[in-house]
């Protein structure tokens, strides 16, 4: 089993550090790739070609995957969950909307456009690399699909995010295995705002779901 982590639009490498401290799994058997670098060099940055580039990278693993997400990251991992149900044994979903909130990302976008260049370096992504992301998201929508996730899911969200609460009780209720809970006292990046909590909710879900 590989355990693949992927972290949010605006984290790093970093955001998952104190997680896969706590978890009782072999270093070995996990893996947290920064997302910018799943981009070839010269690659438009646009969400297909995120996408691609995170196909290319399950390929390298001949063994099941347990994937783990968190907003962008989790998104990613929902895709692959869909269209490759055989290789995903374990999901989960931490603040990954289903059906992109376009109000809310034209919001997001504006401020982003705002924000100086070095704003962006924990990222991995150039500005102009990270806005034209966040476009090519904008018409992202996996209502229809759902069903094909058939491994069970975890989906969480943090107490304090609100914004994506209700988003991820209706996610939980339309995955065919899919269960919902809250992890108290964090925000929208639960990974690095209650990492223990998680790491902890993370091993008893594994537990019963591998």
């Amino acid at each position: 089993m590989q355990y693949v982590f992927l972290h949010g639009l605006g984290q790093g490498l970093a955001s998952w550090e104190k997680v896969l401290d706590c978890l009782p799994i072999p270093p070995q058997a996990c893996r947290s790739p920064g997302l910018a670098g799943l981009l070839p060099a010269g690659t438009d940055h646009t969400y297909p070609r995120l996408y691609e580039a995170f196909q290319g990278y399950c390929a390298k693993f001949p063994e099941p995957l347990a994937l783990c997400g968190l907003s962008l990251g989790g998104v990613l991992a929902l895709h692959f969950a869909i269209e490759h149900p055989t290789r995903v044994r374990a999901l989960t979903l931490i603040g990954t909307p289903y059906k992109m909130p376009l109000g809310l990302l034209r919001v997001q976008n504006g401020l982003f456009r705002l924000m100086p260049q070095g704003a962006f370096h924990q990222t991995g992504f150039v500005k102009a690399g990270f806005l034209s992301l966040c476009r090519s998201m904008q018409r992202l929508d996996f209502t229809g699909s759902l069903k094909g996730a058939s491994c069970p899911a975890l989906v969480l969200v943090g107490e304090k995010d609100r914004a994506n609460r209700r988003a991820a009780e209706t996610l939980a209720a339309l995955l065919p295995d899919g269960r919902f809970a809250v992890v108290p006292q964090a925000g929208h990046e639960v990974n690095t705002d209650q990492p223990e909590r998680l790491a902890k909710l993370l091993s008893g879900f594994w537990q019963g779901a591998l």
